[in-house]
């Protein structure tokens, strides 16, 4: 079978979520690497495969698919044989995984989002930090890590004691948010979430991710 292309840049935090779920698969793959500090997302070559410029994306023989979290449940879905059971076994698991993973994309990843934007991003490009938009989504993050400790005092995993898809999209904008925003406190000040992402943060594809992204 032929190797996939991944069409993305090494720091781009949609771009290692998907190499954390290529390496959990055991996929072979190729790197394209799109230059986004030159605005190579934004040329001609690249909009054909995005329209909408954003990395990543994938090239499975006929396939050219973006947006992070359709590539990953399609990689788990196709691949379902190899590697980690990224889906759960039973109709039960896999209903846990998907309201987890909705969970994760509309309430976690705002507020981890904006956080990062004004902490990371808008210094790295010149401009000054929100700070009223930092508290805001300090608190919003706040509560909605207060739920997952909840949760994650009943199960290893979001979904449910084993690794899926509704945890791994976390993997990247919690290292920004630990690593670069100064915000490690929300993740270690609560006991259950702080092993939780010792565990998946320790991840063999995680440690190839950070081993190749240098970040």
């Amino acid at each position: 079978m032929a190797a996939i292309k991944l069409h993305g840049y090494p720091q781009s935090t949609c771009t290692t979520n998907v190499l954390a779920c290529i390496h959990e698969k055991e996929i072979d793959y190729e790197f394209v690497t799109v230059d986004m500090l030159t605005g190579a997302h934004k040329q001609p070559s690249f909009l054909a495969l995005n329209p909408l410029g954003q990395l990543p994306v994938i090239q499975d023989g006929d396939l050219t698919l973006f947006e992070s979290r359709a590539i990953i449940k399609y990689l788990a879905k196709k691949n379902e044989g190899k590697g980690s059971n990224l889906w759960g076994s039973t109709l039960t698991e896999q209903a846990l995984v998907e309201q987890w993973s909705q969970v994760e994309s509309q309430s976690y990843n705002p507020a981890v989002t904006a956080i990062i934007v004004q902490k990371v991003f808008a210094p790295m490009m010149g401009g000054k930090t929100d700070e009223g938009i930092v508290q805001s989504s300090v608190e919003k993050l706040s509560k909605v890590l207060d739920v997952y400790e909840e949760r994650l005092s009943k199960s290893k995993f979001l979904a449910g004691d084993f690794f899926s898809i509704a945890d791994l999209p976390h993997l990247s904008y919690t290292h920004y948010l630990i690593k670069m925003a100064g915000e490690g406190h929300l993740i270690t000040s609560r006991p259950h979430v702080k092993a939780w992402w010792e565990t998946i943060s320790s991840r063999p594809s995680w440690l190839k991710v950070l081993a190749f992204a240098k970040f």
